[in-house]
């Protein structure tokens, strides 16, 4: 009855999407690494998988750059004001001109949206790679899915199976908040594995007790509803405010992008943006 199982097929229902469920001894059969307690079940998305950032944004910058788009990286915005009908950008290295301007700055989103109260938090997320035994195959890929499992309600423990850099695992949401990334703490420690550990606990035992190969952290931006913000600025019909994704926007890159596109080129979309209005949030 916890909200991942119930949502998982709520959406395969929805949408028609093969899925199983599996008691505890299925599951156990199907996948040994997963030792579940008997009032458990798991729901199997048989077309699930796992993206690579790294592959997904050179693809995405070199299908840009052929199409005659420019990069430029290691160069922070410093503001941007509106130019009659189109706007203005400073950076560190210059001055841009451009009809219409995209503002997609995840954990600087607020910096760059003075007025604009769109109650933004910025939350530190750790990361582990866990070092399972290498002779482990339990733990590789397919017999070895990614997973969701919510350990206690509303909490969710997340994880890949091995890949290069180890066993991925993290505890999703429940970091410290802040305003902004300048004051987040970017080192991990015991308490960020201890949490971990006891997530892992009563579904992955021998992952939870597994040495730490590395760690590390990342920001999740979140609006209040944790859904995606894709709208115009409420003054600039020329500025898309877009995607502070709380956390589970990368796998969207690719369809975001194609809104976004649609929106600047032709003024619309056929995506359904309603839930992603700014107008739910109240304003200054």
């Amino acid at each position: 009855d916890g909200s991942v199982v119930t949502g998982t097929l709520r959406s395969a229902a929805e949408h028609g999407l093969p899925h199983e469920v599996l008691d505890t001894a299925a599951t156990r059969a199907r996948f040994p690494a997963f030792e579940m307690a008997d009032h458990l079940v798991s729901v199997l998305d048989p077309r699930a998988g796992y993206l690579e950032p790294e592959a997904c944004n050179d693809a995405h910058l070199s299908l840009a750059l052929a199409a005659g788009a420019e990069a430029s990286f290691e160069e922070p915005a410093i503001e941007w004001s509106v130019e009659g009908d189109g706007v203005r950008v400073k950076t560190h290295a210059g001055t841009y001109f451009a009809d219409h301007l995209v503002i997609a700055t995840g954990p600087w989103m607020s910096n760059l949206l003075p007025g604009l109260d769109l109650r933004l938090s910025v939350e530190r997320q750790a990361v582990f790679w866990l070092d399972p035994p290498m002779d482990a195959a339990m733990y590789d890929s397919p017999g070895f899915p990614i997973y969701a499992y919510e350990y206690k309600p509303g909490n969710i423990c997340y994880g890949f199976p091995r890949l290069a850099r180890g066993v991925k695992a993290s505890v999703m949401h429940g970091g410290e908040i802040s305003d902004g990334p300048e004051d987040i703490r970017r080192t991990t420690d015991d308490r960020d594995l201890s949490s971990l550990r006891d997530a892992l606990g009563p579904v992955l035992p021998a992952l939870a007790t597994a040495p730490v190969r590395e760690s590390g952290t990342c920001l999740f931006t979140n609006t209040p509803d944790h859904d995606f913000i894709i709208d115009f600025h409420p003054l600039y019909p020329q500025v898309l405010i877009s995607s502070p994704c709380s956390g589970h926007g990368f796998k969207f890159a690719s369809a975001i992008g194609e809104l976004q596109a649609e929106l600047l080129i032709d003024g619309k979309t056929k995506f359904d943006l309603a839930p992603f209005r700014i107008g739910r949030f109240s304003l200054r």
